[in-house]
């Protein structure tokens, strides 16, 4: 059994009030849970109105098929947020 985690950060430098960027990050957040049936979270930077950090985290029996669909979701994040994401960190357990 494997568990996987996916964390990046965003810069979201066209929101200009924490109500705006939560909008965005649940806009994110509900989309990832909705299509890939993962455990999403923001980790860091709560307070800030342009950062943000995001947790991923799913377990299979298969790490292959893990590495892959973690994998899909940071494209589906790129696609959705486009250069926002800045970096990423992927991590097997």
């Amino acid at each position: 059994m494997a568990v996987g985690l996916l964390t990046f950060e965003l810069q979201l430098t066209y929101t200009h009030s924490l109500k705006e960027k939560r909008a965005v990050l649940q806009r994110l957040l509900t989309r990832l849970r909705a299509r890939f049936n993962v455990a999403v979270a923001e980790l860091d930077h709560q307070d800030a109105w342009q950062r943000a950090a995001v947790g991923v985290v799913s377990i299979s029996s298969n790490p292959s098929l893990l590495e892959s669909s973690l994998r899909q979701i940071l494209a589906e994040s790129e696609k959705i947020l486009g250069q926002d994401v800045e970096n990423y960190n992927l991590e097997f357990f």
